[in-house]
């Protein structure tokens, strides 16, 4: 077809001469788009077991289809759920984000797009477009339920009977309105059957089925502004049944261009293609020019200490399992102390929620799953220690006392303002004292508290001075580095600690100073356990951001405070303890937020990674009043809530690219300007 029929007038112009390809493989259908020779031609195929293959196929159709040879195309980008496999020998290709290239497709579409709903075959979308120039200005993404999906009208389909093509006309000859209530492609078989066993008709209970999908989406939708020129893509948008939905619920009409919406997000990536053909760009990366010092030995040398803690027999061993504990009096006290902060592979997640509820977030039900599974680690204790804040841990560590190990546990109260409070935790502290004497069997005196608590100030110290390495344009450690130096300070006695950490800031300190160029990012939310590093993995190797600080409690938060040295210690360890950046349970909250909006001002991140375990009670409540904040400084924000489960990483990895794309892009523009 002529690119001049398709295309949106205003946009024609901006269509270069380069041949180039767009490649769209979605979870259920793989689309492309070729611009050649001032004509468009577009093939979609079944997205088969091999992405390359099926990338491989659309492209030889499209070069058929144009009477084209590969060495007529000049750059291909590649997008959608199988976008990272994607090769191409002898053609440049680039990785874009569908999130992008469904903007800027849409935005060629019709230039006064400014609002997209992509529904594909596992997710739902909803974009906000700058109409100016089709990029993204904000994204939300449902999480990995497939309701709302093409996946869960499939299913529906199945159980009335239909094929997926005749589900969305029969929902128009509807002659009643009939509410169905699951949204859950698990549940919706049995809601199915009770509706078809009352006598409801096939096409009321497929208009119901419609409606309730528009809904699941439109609860997304509402936290975008919906304006007029609404499009609609992806591979359910030729369902009319969910188009008639969504324009009932959305309030406006949905455009209808000259090109089937399946396939924006081929036709985007092809225009992104002919841009990065005119740069003459070879590659995808980020700029990595900086230099970072080598820590691969942190990890051994942990390892090593966990080996040691697990083989003594010497002394009693404790685990504890919050940064309220005062590891001060676990040093003094002859102890061999660890924290207990792993996360947990599918099987010791499920073993740990067989004790606890569901509804706990998965790093509890790891805390669990350990011990149920019999880690080395977690079996070697001889009790465990929390001072409670989270509800959920709470009632975690009383499960562990039941059914594995001997737990003691002490409250911190909740409003650290008041007098009565400090003197409350202290009182707290003390009777952590009477029960490390009794177990060790030994007295723990004033003096050698006030010992431990000029170390631990020390060490403290030591990794805050670390962390500032950070603030330079070169960081000279990445994210996942900084995270084993924490590691180090529960796994080592502060004689040990101490002079390995002042020989990795000497390390770090030695790296030259530059400008690597990357995106500064900040980390923040809830817990991110040890082992837990996918998002990690992400940012920093894989799409080449560069997380520069976290306010998280294995991250630095837990070191911005020091215990006052002189006079009586307990108190002290009250005050220090109650005075660190708090915990997101502790109140006033505002006193949490504040050290983020400070730690981001201060390492000047261009963007802030919300994370947080699902069904989390202390930062999924508060997500909100964090993320205004940001905003409210004019920093860009990324929520996320995973579990440790690996079924996400796809929409993980989406999330965090085209957040990235999208400050990468305002990066450059005041790099222009």
């Amino acid at each position: 077809m002529n690119i001049e029929t398709v295309i949106d007038p205003t946009r024609v112009a901006q269509i270069g001469a380069a041949s180039v390809i767009g490649v769209d493989i979605g979870s259920r259908t793989a689309k492309a788009a070729f611009l050649h020779q001032g004509q468009l031609h577009v093939v979609q195929v079944a997205t088969g077991v091999f992405m390359q293959e099926t990338a491989d196929e659309l492209l030889e159709e499209l070069l058929d289809q144009a009477n084209a040879s590969r060495d007529e195309v000049d750059f291909i980008v590649g997008t959608g759920y199988g976008r990272v496999a994607l090769r191409f020998t002898g053609i440049p290709t680039e990785i874009v984000t569908e999130i992008s290239c469904h903007a800027m497709g849409a935005h060629f579409l019709n230039a006064a797009t400014r609002t997209i709903v992509d529904i594909g075959g596992q997710d739902s979308k909803v974009i906000q477009v700058d109409p100016a120039t089709g990029k993204v200005v904000r994204f939300i993404m449902n999480d990995k339920c497939a309701a709302g999906t093409g996946r869960f009208l499939e299913k529906a389909a199945g159980l009335l009977d239909l094929t997926l093509a005749e589900l969305g006309p029969a929902s128009l000859r509807a002659t009643k309105e009939l509410t169905v209530s699951s949204q859950c492609v698990v549940f919706a078989e049995s809601e199915i059957i009770s509706l078809r066993a009352r006598g409801e008709t096939r096409e009321d209970i497929a208009a119901g089925l419609h409606m309730a999908s528009a809904r699941r989406v439109k609860n997304i939708l509402s936290r975008i502004p919906i304006e007029p020129d609404l499009m609609f893509t992806g591979g359910v948008s030729n369902n009319v049944g969910m188009r008639h939905a969504l324009q009932t619920l959305a309030g406006h009409p949905i455009a209808l261009p000259r090109l089937d919406t399946i396939y924006a997000g081929a036709l985007g990536g092809a225009i992104f293609a002919q841009r990065y053909a005119a740069e003459s760009r070879k590659v995808v990366a980020l700029a990595r020019t900086g230099e970072a010092a080598d820590l691969s030995d942190l990890p051994q040398r942990i390892a090593k200490a966990e080996s040691a803690f697990i083989e003594r027999r010497d002394v009693k061993k404790v685990g504890y399992l919050c940064n309220y504990v005062p590891v001060e009096l676990l040093a003094v006290s002859g102890l061999a102390a660890t924290r207990l902060a792993r996360c947990g592979e599918a099987e010791v997640v499920s073993r740990g929620e067989l004790i606890t509820k569901s509804v706990f977030c998965d790093f509890t039900k790891s805390l669990l799953g350990h011990f149920a599974t019999k880690d080395p680690l977690h079996e070697s204790l001889d009790r465990v220690y929390t001072f409670y804040t989270c509800d959920a841990m709470k009632a975690t560590a009383e499960a562990v006392d039941n059914f594995f190990k001997p737990t003691r546990g002490y409250v911190v109260h909740r409003n650290n303002d008041r007098e009565s409070a400090r003197v409350f935790f202290r009182q707290e502290i003390l009777n952590f004292r009477r029960d490390l004497e009794t177990l060790a069997g030994r007295p723990i005196s004033d003096d050698d508290v006030a010992l431990r608590i000029r170390q631990y100030n020390r060490a403290r110290a030591l990794v805050r001075e670390i962390s500032s390495l950070r603030k330079r344009r070169n960081p000279p450690l990445t994210g996942r580095d900084f995270l084993e130096v924490t590691r180090l300070f529960h796994v080592l006695p502060p004689e040990e600690l101490i002079p390995l950490l002042q020989d990795v800031r000497a390390r770090l300190a030695a790296v030259p100073d530059g400008n690597d160029g990357r995106l500064r990012l900040m980390m923040a939310g809830g817990v991110v356990a040890d082992g837990d590093r996918r998002i990690l993995d992400l940012i920093e190797d894989e799409i080449g951001a560069r997380v520069v600080v976290e306010d998280h409690c294995t991250g630095l938060g837990p070191f911005l405070h020091d215990t006052v040295e002189d006079g009586d210690p307990w108190r002290a360890l009250a005050d220090a303890y109650l005075d660190q950046a708090p915990c997101a349970r502790q109140f006033p909250l505002e006193r949490r937020i504040d050290v983020s909006a400070q730690l981001a001002r201060e390492y000047d991140v261009g963007g802030v990674i919300y994370t947080y375990l699902k069904f989390c009670p202390c930062y999924g409540l508060t997500k909100n009043v964090f993320m205004h904040r940001f905003q409210s400084l004019g920093i860009p924000v990324l929520e996320l809530a995973s579990d440790y489960s690996h079924g996400d990483i796809g929409q993980i990895r989406t999330r965090i690219e085209a957040f990235v794309e999208v400050l990468q892009e305002k990066l450059e523009e005041w790099n222009v300007a």
